[in-house]
């Protein structure tokens, strides 16, 4: 049975609806980097999004040349870190959205394997894939939450976290390398608006 991080790491993809405090590991991850309101029609998001998952199944269908270590795994979910400035995110300001859209690699894709499987998707889609990125990232301590509704019914259960990280004696901690971050687990082109699940994180640090 393929290896599924959803199931297999469930503290990070499936927390409950009420917001608790994670620390998250290192990761490494496909990303590709840009700005702007992520629902504009052929937009630098949709192609930023077309980009990771060529990538990232040419990394999953390399089982055929398999790189040392390589195991059989479902795709993960794609996830996002968002910004407009050192204060998180305003909803109401789309485009002036900046963010890196990320699918997480398994632990077996080197950096010479990530780079492999860029040449490889360039050569069969006839198309340039070099804005794709190998990231390292260390999350650190976050509050976390499973929202589920629509994307634009978000603030409200971010403000739930922030208060629930302030009950706990945290506080916010946005900063270089710090940024909302959110994990799509639902299909937003087959799953109606008000079931759509998405975990949500905030960085934190003890006040």
């Amino acid at each position: 049975m393929a290896f599924d991080y959803k199931k297999e790491y469930k503290k990070f993809y499936l927390p409950p609806r009420t917001p608790g405090i994670v620390t998250v590991p290192s990761m490494n991850f496909l990303a590709v980097r840009g700005q702007g309101d992520p629902n504009e029609e052929q937009g630098a998001y949709k192609q930023a999004l077309e980009l990771l998952h060529a990538v990232a199944y040419t990394i999953k269908m390399s089982k055929r040349n398999p790189p040392e270590g390589y195991f059989d795994y479902v795709v993960p979910p794609l996830e996002g870190l968002w910004w407009q400035n050192t204060q998180g995110v305003d909803y109401s300001r789309k485009a002036d959205f900046r963010w890196i859209s990320l699918i997480r690699l398994p632990e077996f894709v080197t950096e010479e394997a990530f780079r492999w499987a860029v040449r490889e998707a360039s050569a069969k889609k006839q198309r340039d894939f070099s804005a794709a990125e190998f990231f390292s990232w260390e999350e650190g301590l976050c509050v976390q939450c499973m929202h589920i509704g629509p994307y634009d019914d978000e603030p409200a259960t971010v403000a739930a976290m922030e208060e629930y990280a302030t009950e706990q004696g945290y506080t916010l901690d946005f900063s270089q390398g710090r940024f909302h971050h959110e994990i799509y687990l639902s299909d937003v082109r087959r799953c109606e608006p008000e079931k759509l699940k998405t975990v949500i994180r905030q960085p934190v640090k003890c006040v």
